[in-house]
């Protein structure tokens, strides 16, 4: 069971590093005219292996709170360090959004995320057939 709980818990949040993903890029996107925005992205492997030994630490991630008034969280992005990515080419404006960058990436991330569904279907089409079996 526990082998169970940990196998869905590692894809569960790497649908969650996914999810969050997406809303980065998509972020730079909306923001591809705003004059001195920075686009930023995370890098997903290192995300995926904070999250993975944040829970395998004390089973659970949780927020740091630097004020007695702050409310608690799940911790879902404590994994997710933002950072701000490399300029390719410069604007007048400042911005460092490059579209076509943004748009290879969200379509990889969407592939990611779809692979990523498909594998739990499939995990859970496993189960349900298993248990059909067993019954009869």
């Amino acid at each position: 069971m526990a082998d169970f709980k940990s196998h869905f818990g590692v894809l569960s949040k790497a649908l969650d590093l996914r999810a969050e993903r997406q809303q980065v890029l998509a972020s730079n996107i909306a923001n591809a005219d705003t004059p001195h925005y920075k686009a930023r992205d995370f890098d997903f492997r290192a995300a995926m292996n904070a999250a993975v030994a944040g829970r395998a630490a004390n089973g659970n991630l949780s927020l740091q709170t630097t004020h007695a008034g702050h409310q608690q969280g799940d911790g879902l992005n404590a994994a997710v360090k933002l950072q701000y990515r490399g300029e390719y080419q410069s604007a007048v404006d400042g911005n460092t959004v490059d579209m076509d960058t943004e748009r290879a990436q969200i379509a990889d991330n969407s592939v990611q995320y779809q692979i990523l569904t498909q594998l739990i279907a499939d995990k859970f089409q496993g189960l349900r057939t298993a248990m059909s079996s067993s019954q009869g």
